[in-house]
């Protein structure tokens, strides 16, 4: 029986998706709504830099984490309110499978729900896809929702 269930999330549509079948298929499991935040993605400094003005030393990212813990909050509220039990939780890295497989396997997760992509254009065809790196390494069960 599938007890804690990790539903990656970033801003995109397949995400979006995949939480919402996640409420759907395991409404008497605990979610996990998680991202990574990916320091190497330049928006996150330029959202940074717009928070900050020109001053962006070592917490330059603190307002983006911030905004990252409202974001997956607003997911747990939803959750809840379907009478699902859930939180939230992030970590930073450069990539988004790796901390993905990495949290799955330092905590107790049973299953992972991911949309089928968030990336467009150059990042994916360079970076590869996040839920095929993720599929091919998790060590468990892994559902990518189109």
């Amino acid at each position: 029986m599938v007890q804690n269930v990790l539903v990656p999330v970033d801003k995109s549509e397949q995400a979006r998706k995949a939480f919402e079948w996640a409420l759907e298929q395991f409404d008497d499991a605990h979610l996990t709504v998680f991202h990574v935040v990916d320091l190497s993605d330049p928006q996150y400094f330029e959202d940074a830099v717009e928070m900050a003005g020109e001053d962006v030393g070592e917490d330059r990212y603190e307002g983006v984490l911030s905004e990252t813990r409202n974001f997956l909050q607003a997911f747990v509220d939803e959750a809840e309110d379907a009478g699902v039990e859930a939180s939230h939780d992030y970590t930073r890295g450069d990539s988004p499978s790796r901390g993905i497989v990495e949290y799955a396997e330092e905590n107790e997760v049973d299953h992972i729900v991911m949309g089928s992509h968030g990336r467009s254009g150059a990042a994916r065809i360079l970076l590869g896809s996040v839920a095929e790196n993720v599929t091919r390494r998790s060590p468990v069960p892994v559902t990518v929702v189109r």
